[in-house]
Protein backbone atom coordinates (compact mmCIF):
# COMPACT_ATOMS: atom_id res chain seq x y z
CA UNK A 1 0.00 0.00 0.00
CA UNK A 2 2.83 2.40 0.87
CA UNK A 3 4.50 1.69 -2.48
CA UNK A 4 1.44 2.51 -4.58
CA UNK A 5 -0.27 5.28 -2.58
CA UNK A 6 0.56 7.66 0.24
CA UNK A 7 -1.50 6.39 3.17
CA UNK A 8 -1.76 8.65 6.20
CA UNK A 9 -2.74 6.67 9.29
CA UNK A 10 -4.32 8.53 12.20
CA UNK A 11 -5.33 7.11 15.58
CA UNK A 12 -3.66 3.70 15.20
CA UNK A 13 -2.68 3.97 18.89
CA UNK A 14 -6.39 3.68 19.75
CA UNK A 15 -6.53 0.07 18.52
CA UNK A 16 -6.37 -2.30 21.53
CA UNK A 17 -2.89 -3.88 21.56
CA UNK A 18 -4.29 -7.33 22.33
CA UNK A 19 -7.55 -9.18 22.78
CA UNK A 20 -10.51 -9.39 20.43
CA UNK A 21 -11.61 -6.34 18.46
CA UNK A 22 -13.90 -5.63 15.53
CA UNK A 23 -12.91 -3.08 12.89
CA UNK A 24 -16.05 -1.46 11.43
CA UNK A 25 -14.83 0.01 8.13
CA UNK A 26 -16.74 2.30 5.77
CA UNK A 27 -16.76 0.95 2.22
CA UNK A 28 -16.71 3.36 -0.70
CA UNK A 29 -14.05 1.67 -2.85
CA UNK A 30 -12.55 -1.78 -3.53
CA UNK A 31 -9.21 -0.60 -2.14
CA UNK A 32 -10.60 0.14 1.36
CA UNK A 33 -10.19 -3.39 2.78
CA UNK A 34 -6.67 -3.99 1.42
CA UNK A 35 -5.66 -0.50 2.58
CA UNK A 36 -6.80 -1.22 6.16
CA UNK A 37 -5.06 -4.64 6.07
CA UNK A 38 -1.87 -2.95 4.88
CA UNK A 39 -1.72 -0.18 7.49
CA UNK A 40 -3.47 -1.59 10.60
CA UNK A 41 -1.30 -2.10 13.69
CA UNK A 42 -2.64 -5.67 14.03
CA UNK A 43 -3.49 -8.41 11.50
CA UNK A 44 -7.13 -8.20 10.35
CA UNK A 45 -9.41 -11.03 9.20
CA UNK A 46 -12.09 -9.51 6.95
CA UNK A 47 -15.40 -11.09 6.04
CA UNK A 48 -15.29 -10.88 2.23
CA UNK A 49 -17.97 -11.89 -0.27
CA UNK A 50 -17.36 -15.39 -1.59
CA UNK A 51 -17.45 -14.10 -5.19
CA UNK A 52 -13.99 -12.56 -4.59
CA UNK A 53 -12.46 -15.96 -3.82
CA UNK A 54 -11.70 -16.99 -7.40
CA UNK A 55 -8.49 -18.35 -8.87
CA UNK A 56 -5.15 -17.09 -7.52
CA UNK A 57 -6.84 -14.22 -5.64
CA UNK A 58 -8.99 -16.73 -3.74
CA UNK A 59 -5.94 -18.76 -2.70
CA UNK A 60 -4.14 -15.57 -1.67
CA UNK A 61 -7.08 -14.28 0.42
CA UNK A 62 -7.46 -17.65 2.16
CA UNK A 63 -3.69 -17.79 2.72
CA UNK A 64 -3.64 -14.43 4.52
CA UNK A 65 -6.55 -15.43 6.76
CA UNK A 66 -9.50 -13.70 5.12
CA UNK A 67 -12.95 -15.25 5.58
CA UNK A 68 -15.37 -15.84 2.74
CA UNK A 69 -19.05 -15.21 3.33
CA UNK A 70 -22.16 -15.95 1.30
CA UNK A 71 -24.07 -12.66 1.50
CA UNK A 72 -27.28 -14.25 0.21
CA UNK A 73 -27.91 -16.61 3.12
CA UNK A 74 -27.18 -17.05 6.82
CA UNK A 75 -23.68 -18.44 6.29
CA UNK A 76 -23.13 -20.53 9.44
CA UNK A 77 -19.57 -21.49 8.46
CA UNK A 78 -18.56 -17.83 8.06
CA UNK A 79 -20.27 -16.91 11.35
CA UNK A 80 -18.46 -19.71 13.20
CA UNK A 81 -15.08 -18.75 11.69
CA UNK A 82 -15.59 -15.06 12.48
CA UNK A 83 -16.53 -15.81 16.10
CA UNK A 84 -13.47 -18.09 16.23
CA UNK A 85 -11.20 -15.17 15.24
CA UNK A 86 -12.63 -13.15 18.15
CA UNK A 87 -12.48 -16.07 20.63
CA UNK A 88 -8.77 -16.42 19.81
CA UNK A 89 -8.21 -12.72 20.54
CA UNK A 90 -7.93 -11.64 16.90
CA UNK A 91 -9.26 -8.69 14.93
CA UNK A 92 -12.32 -9.20 12.75
CA UNK A 93 -12.87 -6.69 9.93
CA UNK A 94 -16.41 -5.94 8.80
CA UNK A 95 -17.93 -3.60 6.25
CA UNK A 96 -21.13 -3.00 8.22
CA UNK A 97 -22.98 -1.61 5.20
CA UNK A 98 -22.66 -5.07 3.67
CA UNK A 99 -21.67 -3.83 0.23
CA UNK A 100 -19.77 -0.98 -1.36
CA UNK A 101 -21.76 2.24 -1.40
CA UNK A 102 -21.44 5.84 -0.29
CA UNK A 103 -19.20 4.74 2.58
CA UNK A 104 -21.18 6.84 5.05
CA UNK A 105 -22.53 4.08 7.35
CA UNK A 106 -26.10 5.12 6.43
CA UNK A 107 -27.50 1.60 6.13
CA UNK A 108 -26.02 -0.84 8.62
CA UNK A 109 -26.69 -4.55 8.39
CA UNK A 110 -27.30 -6.58 11.58
CA UNK A 111 -24.10 -8.64 11.28
CA UNK A 112 -21.87 -6.15 13.08
CA UNK A 113 -24.14 -5.85 16.10
CA UNK A 114 -24.52 -9.65 16.25
CA UNK A 115 -20.75 -10.22 16.37
CA UNK A 116 -20.20 -7.39 18.85
CA UNK A 117 -22.99 -8.40 21.25
CA UNK A 118 -22.28 -12.13 20.95
CA UNK A 119 -18.50 -11.83 21.50
CA UNK A 120 -18.38 -8.77 23.76
CA UNK A 121 -15.47 -7.49 21.61
CA UNK A 122 -15.09 -3.71 21.35
CA UNK A 123 -15.78 -2.08 18.00
CA UNK A 124 -13.09 0.17 16.52
CA UNK A 125 -14.54 2.54 13.91
CA UNK A 126 -12.30 2.92 10.86
CA UNK A 127 -12.79 5.60 8.20
CA UNK A 128 -11.00 5.29 4.86
CA UNK A 129 -11.09 8.63 3.07
CA UNK A 130 -9.72 9.71 -0.29
CA UNK A 131 -10.09 6.33 -2.00
CA UNK A 132 -13.17 7.24 -4.02
CA UNK A 133 -14.08 10.15 -6.23
CA UNK A 134 -11.13 10.04 -8.60
CA UNK A 135 -9.93 7.26 -10.89
CA UNK A 136 -6.33 6.58 -11.71
CA UNK A 137 -5.03 7.11 -15.23
CA UNK A 138 -3.31 3.72 -15.41
CA UNK A 139 -5.96 1.59 -13.75
CA UNK A 140 -9.42 3.13 -13.85
CA UNK A 141 -10.73 0.97 -11.00
CA UNK A 142 -8.16 2.27 -8.50
CA UNK A 143 -7.41 5.68 -6.99
CA UNK A 144 -4.59 7.59 -8.71
CA UNK A 145 -1.17 6.15 -7.85
CA UNK A 146 0.73 8.09 -5.17
CA UNK A 147 -2.48 9.88 -4.09
CA UNK A 148 -3.09 10.37 -0.38
CA UNK A 149 -5.53 8.02 1.32
CA UNK A 150 -6.36 8.64 4.96
CA UNK A 151 -7.15 5.79 7.35
CA UNK A 152 -8.55 7.09 10.63
CA UNK A 153 -9.00 4.74 13.59
CA UNK A 154 -11.50 5.83 16.24
CA UNK A 155 -12.02 5.14 19.93
CA UNK A 156 -13.11 1.56 20.70
CA UNK A 157 -16.61 1.22 22.14
CA UNK A 158 -18.93 -1.53 23.36
CA UNK A 159 -22.08 -2.10 21.33
CA UNK A 160 -24.07 -3.89 24.01
CA UNK A 161 -25.87 -2.25 26.90
CA UNK A 162 -23.95 -4.33 29.46
CA UNK A 163 -26.88 -6.67 30.15
CA UNK A 164 -25.55 -9.52 28.02
CA UNK A 165 -28.96 -9.82 26.31
CA UNK A 166 -28.93 -11.24 22.77
CA UNK A 167 -32.59 -10.74 21.88
CA UNK A 168 -33.76 -9.20 18.63
CA UNK A 169 -34.52 -5.98 20.52
CA UNK A 170 -31.04 -5.94 22.11
CA UNK A 171 -29.47 -6.33 18.65
CA UNK A 172 -31.67 -3.56 17.22
CA UNK A 173 -30.67 -1.24 20.07
CA UNK A 174 -27.01 -2.16 19.56
CA UNK A 175 -27.32 -1.38 15.84
CA UNK A 176 -28.68 2.08 16.68
CA UNK A 177 -25.81 2.74 19.12
CA UNK A 178 -23.29 1.52 16.57
CA UNK A 179 -24.71 3.68 13.78
CA UNK A 180 -24.49 6.82 15.94
CA UNK A 181 -20.89 6.07 16.93
CA UNK A 182 -19.76 5.24 13.39
CA UNK A 183 -21.46 8.29 11.87
CA UNK A 184 -19.90 10.56 14.51
CA UNK A 185 -16.47 9.01 13.86
CA UNK A 186 -16.81 9.52 10.11
CA UNK A 187 -17.81 13.17 10.55
CA UNK A 188 -14.87 13.73 12.90
CA UNK A 189 -12.48 11.97 10.48
CA UNK A 190 -13.67 14.15 7.60
CA UNK A 191 -13.10 17.30 9.68
CA UNK A 192 -9.69 16.05 10.76
CA UNK A 193 -8.48 15.16 7.26
CA UNK A 194 -10.30 17.73 5.14
CA UNK A 195 -11.95 15.03 2.96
Amino acid sequence: MYGLWRPRVLGAWKVPASGPAIFAVNHAHNIDGPMVMGVAPRPVHFLIKKEAFVGPLGSFLTGIGQLQVDRHSADRTAITRALGVLEQGGVLGIFPEGTRGEGDFASLRAGLSYFAVRSGAPIVPVAVLGSSGRSGRLIKGLPPLRSRIDVVFGDPFDAGDGSGRRTRRALDEATERIQKQLTAHLENARRLTGH
